[in-house]
Parts: structure tokens; sequence; C-alpha cells
């Protein structure tokens, strides 16, 4: 009888520490959780870049640049990456304009013949946007015009995502200003058929980089 009150108790007792410890686990998960979901991300703003490929002659030849000024206007901290970056806006000096151009004559050009005989053409200016579905897009202004870029995202790491979209420039009344710069240009956009040419289409792309505290 002795022995059957000793197993009991010893029972009584393994299951009261087994409850304890259990309660303890929920509750470091529980903190645990709470410091996950605390975490916020910011964007890091002087690590942004922005470059993109335009094209020349019928063979639609690439002609590559970026811009080496890129300003974050305003953007916030989230959740998570997308959640900060959303809403995020920036402006961009087209006077940073860079094609690594061996001549140095390409720039100037541009400048001159494609931004200058566009209105209000010192910034590019836009807003980055995420929607549902996993949808991304920057809202552009150029040439006194606002348009829509849808963008395709690729993820590096946890903290660091490339967005890749196609701009027509069509889209923000900008034919005038190809033709301006195609004319410029003609010779060195003359391709083997013997035309000249100058693509509406250019497509950009943006590396972004976020940090957690």
């Amino acid at each position: 009888m002795k022995k059957l009150a000793f197993a009991c108790l010893g029972l009584l007792l393994f299951t009261g520490v087994s409850c304890k410890d259990a309660k303890k686990g929920q509750e470091g998960e529980a903190t645990e959780v709470q410091a996950a979901s605390s975490e916020k991300f910011n964007l890091v703003k002087d690590s942004t870049k922005v470059s993109f490929t335009a094209y020349k002659t019928t063979e639609k030849l690439p002609v590559g640049g970026k811009f080496t000024t890129i300003n974050i206007t305003e953007s916030t901290e989230g959740g998570t990456a997308m959640e900060a970056l959303n809403g995020t806006k920036f402006s961009i000096p087209v006077s940073s304009l860079f094609t690594n151009d061996a001549t140095g004559t390409r720039d100037p050009k541009i400048l001159e013949f494609f931004f200058g005989v566009m209105n209000d053409t010192e910034l590019i200016s836009g807003v980055f946007k995420v929607s549902g579905d996993d949808k991304y897009s920057i809202d552009v202004t150029l040439n006194g015009q606002t348009g829509n870029i849808p963008l395709d995202r690729t993820v590096i790491d946890d903290n660091n995502f490339s967005f890749a979209g196609v701009m027509n420039l069509e889209n923000w009344d900008a034919l005038d200003a190809v033709a301006s710069i195609n004319k410029a240009c003609e010779a060195l956009h003359t391709g083997k058929d013997g035309v000249s040419k100058t693509w509406s289409e250019v497509a950009v792309k943006a590396d972004v980089l976020l940090e957690k505290n």
C-alpha cells in the first residue's frame, strides 16, 4: 500500500513538472513569435541602383546606361520587405545619366536631344507600388505625364531584390523626344539595312537593399 502511495505521488510530481516544462516551452515559443513579428524592414536609401537598356537600329542593338543619383524622398518601415517598399517615392536627376561612353559625346546628346525636348525634364519621379497577389509596379512621371510600369521581381536574398520592367515611351507622350535623339544620332543608329531607328521601348531595372531592425 505504501509502495502504491509513493508511486501515485511520484506520478503526480512528474505530471506537474512536465506540465510546467510544457508551459515554459509554449511561453518560449510565443516569445520567439513575438520577437519575429516585431522585426521591421527599412530601405537602405543610398544602396538603390537604377539602370536601363535602350535600343537602336532595326536589329535592336542594346545601349545600356544608369543614373548615378537616386533620391528617396519618402519611405516607411514595414513588417516585411515588400511592406517597407510599398509607397516608396523617389526622384532621379536626369543630369546623373551615365552610359560609360568612351567618346564622352553620348550623354550630352541624350540630355540635349532627348530629355531636353521634354517638359519638366530635370527630374524623373515615381512611386513604387505593391498590390495583391505579389504584383509590383512603379508610377513614373516624365515629360509632364504619369504612367505605370509593371515589374517582375527577382529575390536575391531576404533583404536584396531586383525589379525589372519595360517602359514604352509613347505612354509618356515622348515620341517626339525619340525622333529627336534618332535624328541627332542618325548615323550611329543606322543598321546594316541602311535604316536609322531608335526604339521607343526601354528596359528598366532597379536593385534595392533593405535592412532589418
